[in-house]
C-alpha cells in the first residue's frame, strides 16, 4: 500500500512540474524569408527556375504557370535581424540567362513563439513594376488573396 501511495504522489509531482497555466505555443516559428511573386508582365514562366538565396543558403525549384507564387527560404535558426542581401533570381525554362536577377537588403522581424524563444523572418514581394521589396505592393496582397480563394473554392475562381 505505502509503494502505490508513493508512485501515485511521484507521477502527480512529475505530471504537475510540466504543466503551466500559461499557454506556450513554442511551434511553428523559424528564422525564414519569403517572397510573393507575381508574374503578371511575364510570359510563359512555366517551369522556369527560380533561386533565392541569402545567409549563404538557397532555395531552388521550378514555377507553375499561376499569377501568383509564393517562395520561401529557411534561414539558420541563430540568423539575427541583419540579414543583409536577398537574391531574387528566375531562368527561363531551356535559357542559361536570367529573366530576373534582382536584390534587396533585408533587415528581418522577430517573432516570439511565446515560450521567451522565437525567430526572425520577413515577407517580401516582387513584381515587374517594383522589384524586389519589403513593402508589398496592395496589388500582390490582392493577387494572393484571389488565389487563395481560388484554392478554397475552384469553382467560384473568377
Amino acid at each position: 500500500m505505502r509503494l502505490t501511495v508513493l508512485a501515485a504522489v511521484s507521477v502527480m509531482a512529475t505530471a504537475s512540474a510540466c504543466s503551466s497555466s500559461k499557454p506556450c505555443a513554442g511551434v511553428g516559428v523559424t528564422s525564414q524569408i519569403g517572397v510573393m511573386f507575381l508574374q503578371r508582365g511575364y510570359t510563359d514562366l512555366a517551369g522556369a527556375s527560380y533561386e533565392l538565396c541569402a545567409a549563404g543558403s538557397c532555395g531552388k525549384g521550378h514555377l507553375e504557370q499561376e499569377d501568383t507564387t509564393r517562395i520561401s527560404l529557411r534561414l539558420p535558426d541563430d540568423t539575427g535581424p541583419d540579414l543583409g542581401p536577398v537574391r531574387f533570381r528566375v531562368t527561363p525554362k531551356g535559357s542559361n540567362h536570367p529573366e530576373i536577377n534582382a536584390s534587396a537588403d533585408v533587415k528581418l522581424t522577430r517573432q516570439s513563439d511565446g515560450c521567451g524563444g522565437g525567430a526572425y523572418s520577413e515577407g517580401l514581394a516582387f513584381t515587374k513594376e517594383d522589384g524586389l521589396t519589403t513593402k508589398i505592393p496592395p496589388s500582390v496582397s490582392a493577387a494572393w488573396r484571389k488565389h487563395l480563394k481560388s484554392l478554397a473554392s475552384p469553382s467560384e475562381s473568377s
